[in-house]
């Protein structure tokens, strides 16, 4: 009796309908728990970058107000420029930031797995190569640059607390600065600029470094960047043409006008520039740019699931 019991109980436990299955959204949630807890450069590097430029603000303030007060002496477009000149600069440098950690996060992703050999490990697990693949996609396409985005954000607007802190003590208005800055449209046009150029736009090249770093068995980077050079190359000495070149350039600058109506080299103000999403959303260039990542992302499960792991 006890015996029977037993019997039906264990095969109980080994039946498909016993087997608890993890939905695919949880599991692709804790795959980029994962990706953010093995690299951990994907934040501590942009709030780093963030607190030495704050910090170096704050040091340079006197000369931040001497460049205010001499503004107001300038044209209307000097104004902008002399105020907005430190805001443009931290943007940037974390605009470039993002772009570094993007990359190299990116040449590393399957590579490294294989290189420690946990990917034995990984793939032990009941986690499919897409649901990996995809994880390490949505990092740098859409993760990073909204974590980029909040930085930003704060730094600015921390930026704009310690300058208006320092007008006060020397009796400047602040209500001034305040309109001149357009804090508030600075603000969105780097967010903008951060998801839609860094993030959607650049998919296309995150797709191809995940791509190389799925198929190379070292040497990633080179082998990214190399055989991209030589199409260029080859191009230019057969046909005497640089139509590659000039594509890869537009889609690397984000200066095309399916992103920016008016491009700049920084669109960070919003009397430089303005944003229409919906003539970004509707442009071919959009998606031939995720049908092209689509078709990367797809050739990476490929190897990651059939390939040796050495």
């Amino acid at each position: 009796m006890n015996t029977h019991a037993n019997a039906v109980h264990d095969s109980s436990l080994e039946s498909p309908a016993a087997v608890s299955v993890v939905p695919p959204p949880q599991t692709l949630y804790w795959s980029l728990r994962r990706e953010f807890w093995e690299n951990r450069s994907l934040y501590i590097a942009p709030l780093a970058v963030a607190a030495v430029f704050l910090l170096g603000f704050a040091v340079s303030i006197s000369h931040t107000l001497r460049r205010i007060r001499g503004a107001s002496l300038l044209a209307a477009e000097k104004q902008l420029q002399a105020i907005t000149t430190p805001y443009d600069l931290a943007a940037g440098l974390l605009m470039f930031t993002g772009i570094l950690v993007a990359v190299f996060y990116c040449i590393d992703a399957f590579q490294g797995e294989r290189r420690d050999r946990s990917i034995l490990f990984w793939k032990s697990l009941p986690v499919s190569d897409t649901t990996t693949v995809l994880a390490k996609a949505v990092i740098p396409i859409l993760l990073l640059p909204l974590l980029l985005s909040a930085v930003s954000f704060a730094l600015q607007w921390s930026m704009f607390l310690v300058a208006s802190a320092a007008l006060s003590a020397t009796g400047q208005s602040v209500s001034t600065y305040w309109a001149q800055l357009a804090l508030p449209q600075m603000s969105f046009l780097v967010i903008y600029h951060l998801v839609v150029v860094h993030g959607i736009w650049h998919a296309p090249f995150y797709g191809w470094f995940l791509l190389v770093s799925a198929w190379a068995r070292r040497m990633a980077f080179l082998w990214a960047i190399l055989p991209v050079l030589a199409v260029v190359a080859l191009e230019r000495l057969l046909f005497n043409t640089s139509n590659i070149a000039v594509m890869l350039g537009r889609r690397l600058s984000g200066g095309a006008a399916e992103v920016m109506p008016m491009p700049g080299t920084m669109p960070i103000h919003p009397a430089t520039t303005h944003v229409t999403f919906l003539h970004f959303l509707f442009s071919p260039g959009l998606w031939i740019g995720l049908a092209v990542t689509a078709a990367f992302l797809a050739g990476a499960v490929r190897l990651r699931r059939y390939r040796d792991p050495n």
